[in-house]
């Protein structure tokens, strides 16, 4: 039988490379070692968790270019992004999902209770991981938002790829953010401006003005009067139920016919995950945080402390606070690529106050909060650099979710690494009185209690606040989750930058949509615009990043 003229055979699929090919995974697994390492040492000496994907990419394009053992496989992009995948997935599960946690029973004077809140973390790690697994490009966290990191290692791995002018534009962006970085301006604010949804970047922008200059202008400390925590809690809860809405089926149809595409192409309109593969996946996330919470309670003795139906209410609130713990940081990091994550925990450090939980439980129950969130937002990042780079393929959807899938699996060697070098570091490094920062203020704040009714009056008063914002912006914008978040990120002078970004990729996309003479041009000159423009942003965080890698100096 002939294939007619007019009907040329279908090209074979195109197979993406494998997280578990034998150089990949060396690859992966060895410089998965050394984010370990970074992250480690910069979250327990300067406080800090760098995002090591532009390092890993970097370093897998110059392995790429030994010509010995197959390792030129690396020069190509998909292995470079598997193992980016593995180092970022490494340093922040290293750094944020397991030596923090471990840290809090151990400075409130249980270090037997460490090896415990490691098994819970490790559990908080992979369930963080798997949902957004389960959950990414859905439309609660679409591919086609900004998730910024995720943006500046892929222009990273393409300009390295490319070269040419690509290159040169992404490289000045870098030595500006890294010169910037050097005196000590967050370039990578004005980077995730360039990129983002403008509204919940403005918002993002204001937060961080009004957290740096309300306390010598209005004589206001926030902080000390619960401003931000308020702020977040009013605006969480409209977005948990904004969530629940986009959880339902009535646009199933629509998206449906949006599969459909003959030629089998990248549509940015297309969402991968539906309405229902959402709902079950946060389902089945919030099931296995709890069987993660139940495990932590009976190794740690929560029984014993607050009695039979004390533990069964620990559990529950432990579950629910992990999962709105990952969804409120994942929103965060979405938009504006900075995550309020130890602000978060400490809200619900405070309600275990409120509640009169008993110190050792309420440490377990704040480690194991603090497990969930940075991971599922790097995961998120990751999976964003394979969306971008995987664009081109035909077709699409069938190479994209493989490659999600291997990414998933890297994320996997990652953690896998991280878990072993913490479990072999965390005595050492805590007996010489390396521990996290934010882990001490946790420690702190269980110590100190509450001596009156001050926080919780505080928090719900400034939650109406927070519940208008969200309402007004909706579920797409998130604007009081990004004015919480710039709250209580509080970054000194990264308010100008985020402002003066907003600005000036306002006024360029206008100034070339002058020059079109017709709406289809404008539309097309605007897209163009943008394109440049978050060029120039991901060249400003990836040099920031490498700046904050080279921060390590400080520390050994």
């Amino acid at each position: 039988m002939t294939t007619s003229q007019s009907a040329p055979p279908e090209a074979a699929p195109p197979t993406h490379p494998r997280a578990f090919e034998p150089v990949t995974l060396v690859v992966s697994a060895v410089l998965a070692v050394l984010g370990s390492v970074i992250g480690l040492v910069l979250i327990t000496t300067l406080g800090i968790a760098p995002n090591t994907s532009v390092i890993g990419a970097l370093l897998a394009m110059l392995i790429g270019r030994i010509s010995i053992a197959g390792l030129r496989k690396m020069r190509n992009q998909h292995r470079q992004n598997l193992v980016q995948s593995a180092v970022s997935g490494s340093t922040f599960a290293a750094a944020n999902s397991l030596i923090t946690p471990i840290a809090v029973p151990f400075l409130i004077g249980r270090p037997d209770l460490v090896w415990t809140m490691l098994l819970g973390a490790v559990i908080g790690l992979a369930v963080d991981s798997w949902v957004l697994f389960r959950v990414y490009d859905s439309r609660l966290f679409p591919a086609s938002a900004a998730w910024p990191a995720g943006i500046a290692a892929a222009e990273t791995i393409k300009a390295g790829d490319e070269g040419g002018k690509k290159a040169a534009v992404l490289g000045v962006g870098a030595v500006v953010g890294f010169v910037g970085a050097m005196f000590k301006l967050p370039t990578s604010a004005a980077g995730v401006a360039f990129l983002g949804n403008i509204w919940a970047l403005l918002m993002f922008g204001v937060g961080l003005l009004v957290a740096q200059y309300a306390p010598t202008t209005l004589h206001y400390d926030l902080g000390a009067n619960y401003v931000p925590h308020g702020v977040m809690i009013g605006a969480g809860l409209v977005a948990l139920v904004q969530a629940a809405l986009m959880m339902r089926d009535r646009n199933a149809k629509k998206q449906a016919a949006v599969v459909e595409r003959q030629d089998g192409r990248f549509d940015a309109d297309f969402r991968t995950v539906d309405a229902r593969r959402l709902r079950r996946g946060l389902i089945e996330g919030m099931a296995l945080f709890v069987v993660g919470a139940l495990v932590v309670a009976i190794g740690g003795g929560v029984a014993a402390d607050m009695g039979g139906f004390g533990l069964v209410g620990w559990v529950l609130l432990a579950g629910v606070a992990a999962l709105v713990h990952q969804l409120i940081v994942g929103l965060a990091a979405m938009h504006s690529g900075w995550f309020p994550a130890f602000a978060v925990t400490l809200i619900f450090l405070i309600l275990g106050l409120v509640l009169s939980i008993p110190m050792i439980p309420l440490a377990l129950l704040v480690g194991y909060c603090a497990c969930t969130g940075p991971a599922f937002a790097d995961v998120g990042f990751d999976f964003k650099a394979g969306w971008l780079l995987r664009k081109d393929a035909v077709p699409w959807k069938p190479y994209e979710m493989a490659g999600r899938r291997q990414q998933y699996l890297s994320q996997l060697v990652g953690f896998a690494v991280a878990i072993v070098i913490v479990a072999i570091a965390w005595k050492p490094f805590f007996s010489d009185g390396r521990v996290p920062p934010v882990a001490q203020v946790y420690v702190d704040t269980i110590k100190a209690g509450l001596t009156d009714s001050h926080a919780v009056t505080m928090m719900l008063l400034w939650a109406i606040p927070g519940v208008l914002i969200q309402l007004l912006g909706g579920s797409k914008r998130q604007m009081g989750v990004l004015l919480a978040t710039g709250l209580l990120v509080a970054t000194p002078q990264a308010g100008w930058l985020v402002l003066a970004a907003l600005a000036v990729r306002f006024g360029y996309t206008r100034w070339r949509r002058s020059q079109a003479a017709t709406k289809e041009e404008a539309d097309a000159v605007a897209e163009t615009a943008d394109n440049d423009l978050a060029l120039v942003g991901a060249g400003l965080i990836a040099g920031s990043s490498v700046h904050d890698v080279g921060q390590i100096y400080k520390a050994v």
